[in-house]
Formats: structure tokens, C-alpha cells, sequence
């Protein structure tokens, strides 16, 4: 049974049912004085873009982040105002996500993708931007209007020691502060408390990494990259050499995967993804899409190694604006291609600018 709290001065039945309603955690009555308890405890949303943002041109598409500090957890969403088409690439033995079967059948119309820290409990985020998007006067509870929002989630808790998740607060809080054309880079959104480089642990030690991003145009053809970087791989550079993760404590140097280190990989910690979303305006159809989010997410094993391991959950959505050429044009969906795949390990290599710890011997 709720125990009704003690009456105070000026707080009439009504207000006092009304705290009692909540459990007696307590709500802010107007006129009263008094702070809620809820209010109190209710966790800090940062929503600041922060020191590392890459700035692009791609209309089409608003980018939002924002995070928990108490976690450190977040959240990014994109939003397509005009309704955009994707489909997604599910790799990997261990991937969470929300409305992707549609996406994975083929192309199918998108309104907003969310990208999520918090394991499954993240989900929660991705239905606040659905229902974020529900007030506004574009969509409605009726079939037509209905926001068609997925989303994709990365296990963070091994870098952190809360429990704090995204949720339904924190992706409306996303939704809101998405704009065009900026994307923050690094320790913010669904990257806060990603990691990287954990297949050789206890031999080796993890590194934070975060998320990142490339844009390039050729043309009138632009593509833009932006990936949640989590995996249990490390991140390698064109010339071969691991720049972030499987971090040797001994010597300060970064190994490669598959490095003759003892005691390497007798505990390598499941809860790995990397979530990663390619935006294009050259129009595709069905086939060419679906063939790009294939390929794009394959290159990605170049910079990421190893990349789409049974304990990682991996997952890429490719997406067309279709604002410029024609669906039929073959020489356009190569060169999206080529793009892609080039900007890809780009965004990889931007996911942990401006995380500190860089030793001397690599």
C-alpha cells in the first residue's frame, strides 16, 4: 500500500493524491516550494556538440547526439524529413535492434535511425524518438504518417561501472537538437563509452574509442560515413599499424590480433558492436542499395581487425535521400560505392579524436 506523505502547509488533497499517485517519490507542485524528489534524481542530459565536429553539406538528413555524463552513455539519431530509403546489414553473432526486419527484406522508407549505448536496455531511446516525432504535425497514429524509426544498440557497460541507460528522455533529446550538415565526433552520442581492441585480453588492455565521421562529394554526388565504433577488434591504419586498442601494458606498444602474446584471448569479454550508418543523395534502387551496405560494411574489416566476431553485433544501414540522378544509373552507384568505402575507414580512424592515452611506442 502507498503511504500517503505528511500534509505541508498550502498543499491541498488534490496535490497530496497527486504525490501519492507517483509512489511517494514526489513531484513538483506548482506554488509549493517544495523540489520534487524525482526532479532531483533525474540525470543530467548533455546535449553540447563538443570540440570535434565534423561539418558537411548533405541536405536530407539532421544529426543529433546527446549523452548521459552520469553514465557515460548516449545516444545519435538521424533524421530524414522527407522520408529517406535504407536498408540495413546485420553481421556478427550478437546484434540488438528495433524495425529491421522491413530493412533487411530491402529497401524500405526510413524516417529516423537511432544509434544507442545501454545493450538492449537502449532500445528504450529508439522508441523516444518515435515518439518524439509522433508530436509533431508530419506524423500521426494512422497508417501513412506513421514514423518509421530503427534502431541499432552497443553493449558500453564493460567500460563503465553504472548501470545508466539511454532512454526514452535521452533519444527525444537527440531528435531535438538534430541539425544539418554537423556531426560530433569522438566521445559523444552512442560513441561515450564505446570501446575498442579487447580480442587479446588479460594480455592487453582496451582503449576507449568513441564515434566518428567522413563526408566527401564528387560531383553532384555526396556520401557521408558515421559510424559507433565497439568492437572487440582493434583499429588499424592504411599502413597496417593498430592505432587504437590491444594496448600491451608491458612495452606501451598496440598489437595486432593475432600477436603471439601468452595468456591472450583466455578472456575476451563478449558485448562488442560496431554500428554504422551511410547516407547518400544519388538515388538507388533495391538491388544497388542493398548491394553497397554489403560491400561498404566488408571494406570495414581493412580497419577494424578482427571485425564482425561471433561477440560482436555489427550493424550498417545504408541510405539514399534520392535527391539527385536516377536510380539506373550503374557508373553513380559505383562511384557511391568507392566513396563509401574510402570514408569508411576514415570515420573508423575519427571515432577516438580527442580521447586521451596515447603512448609513445606503437
Amino acid at each position: 500500500m502507498t503511504r500517503m506523505p505528511p500534509q505541508s502547509p498550502g498543499l491541498s488533497r488534490r496535490e497530496l493524491l497527486k504525490v501519492a499517485g507517483t509512489g511517494g517519490a514526489g513531484v513538483l507542485v506548482a506554488g509549493s516550494g517544495v523540489e520534487a524528489n524525482q526532479e532531483r534524481s533525474r540525470p543530467k542530459i548533455d546535449t553540447s556538440p563538443g570540440d570535434h565536429v565534423l561539418e558537411f553539406d548533405l541536405p536530407g538528413v539532421l544529426i543529433g547526439s546527446a549523452i548521459y555524463p552520469d553514465g557515460p552513455t548516449g545516444c545519435t539519431v538521424f533524421h530524414f524529413p522527407r522520408r529517406a530509403t535504407g536498408v540495413v546489414d546485420i553481421r556478427g553473432g550478437s546484434p540488438a535492434t528495433f524495425w529491421t526486419d522491413a530493412m533487411r527484406r530491402g529497401a524500405a522508407p526510413v524516417d529516423a535511425i537511432c544509434l544507442t549505448g545501454g545493450s538492449i536496455y537502449g532500445l528504450e531511446s529508439v522508441a523516444g524518438v518515435a515518439t518524439g516525432l509522433l508530436k509533431r504535425k508530419e506524423y500521426a497514429a494512422r497508417l501513412g504518417r506513421i514514423a518509421l524509426v530503427s534502431g541499432a544498440v552497443i553493449y558500453d557497460f564493460g567500460a563503465r561501472t553504472t548501470s545508466v541507460y539511454p532512454d526514452r528522455e535521452l533519444g527525444r533529446a537527440a531528435l531535438e537538437v538534430a541539425r544539418p550538415g554537423r556531426f560530433s565526433r569522438g566521445a559523444h552520442g552512442a560513441g561515450a563509452s564505446a570501446s575498442c581492441g579487447k580480442w587479446l585480453e588479460p594480455a592487453v588492455k582496451r582503449e576507449l574509442a568513441g564515434q566518428g565521421a567522413a563526408f566527401a562529394q564528387q560531383g553532384p554526388i555526396r556520401v557521408g560515413v558515421f559510424t559507433v565504433v565497439n568492437p572487440v577488434g582493434a583499429i588499424v591504419d592504411r599502413t597496417g599499424k593498430v592505432v587504437r586498442g590491444h594496448l600491451d601494458p608491458k612495452t606501451g606498444r598496440r598489437l595486432m590480433y593475432n600477436a603471439p602474446v601468452p595468456g591472450a584471448g583466455e578472456a575476451t569479454p563478449e558485448g562488442n558492436t560496431t554500428l554504422t550508418v551511410v547516407v547518400t543523395n544519388q538515388k538507388l534502387g533495391d538491388w544497388e542499395l542493398s548491394q553497397i551496405s554489403r560491400q561498404v560494411h566488408t571494406s570495414m574489416a581493412r580497419a577494424i581487425q578482427p571485425f564482425h566476431a561471433l561477440i560482436d553485433g555489427d550493424v550498417l544501414y545504408a541510405v539514399t535521400t534520392g535527391e539527385v540522378g536516377k536510380a539506373t544509373d550503374r557508373k553513380a552507384t559505383h562511384t557511391v560505392v568507392d566513396m563509401a568505402t574510402r570514408l569508411a575507414w576514415d570515420a573508423v580512424l575519427s571515432s577516438f579524436i580527442g580521447r586521451p592515452g596515447n603512448p609513445k611506442k606503437s
